[in-house]
């Protein structure tokens, strides 16, 4: 991260590592944010906390930090690495190309806290909440990776792949 909080731009052509979360509670509800761009509010959509890699931290390390500022949730039982995808939206002004990989999370902390928000978090994120699978299912907004209601419904019935499922890329 740079002084200001924002993420360090790769350099040309190379992905920037991301480390998500896909955080459970003892109900089987997921907890994903909810985004807009900073200068357009009702292009909004739902995902998963997680970020970019700081330094020389691992995907794990990068995993629970950005668990821990965006959300106050420390409590936490990281699993296995569920998904894996390469995405490419524009956001901020900018172009963001990612590597991401998806981790499983367990916690019973369930209050949450926006005490650690970047500043481009604190103008891009207008809150967070859990959801259902069926909930999520339902869902008539845009919610990022965009097959994360089943995703999240075959986790459910089948329990964790064996190795990480490679997503198709998602170019927005």
């Amino acid at each position: 991260m740079s002084a200001e909080g924002e993420p360090r731009t790769p350099a040309e052509g190379e992905l920037r590592k991301v480390a998500r979360v896909v955080l459970l509670d003892p109900q089987d509800r997921i907890l994903l944010l909810h985004g807009f761009e900073p200068d357009d509010p009702g292009d909004d959509w739902w995902f998963t906390p997680g970020g970019g890699l700081e330094g020389g931290e691992t995907r794990e390390e990068a995993a629970l930090r950005e668990l821990a500022e965006e959300t106050g949730i420390t409590q936490v039982e990281l699993g296995p690495v569920l998904w894996r995808r390469i995405c490419s939206f524009p956001f901020d002004g900018r172009r963001w190309d990612q590597d991401e990989w998806y981790f499983l999370a367990r916690t019973a902390q369930t209050e949450t806290s926006a005490d650690g928000l970047t500043e481009l978090e604190l103008r891009s994120v207008a809150g967070l909440r859990w959801w259902t699978s069926a909930e999520l299912l339902a869902a008539r907004e845009t919610v990022y990776p965009t097959r994360l209601a089943e995703l999240l419904r075959t986790l459910l019935e089948e329990g964790p792949p064996d190795t990480p499922v490679v997503l198709a890329p998602e170019i927005v």
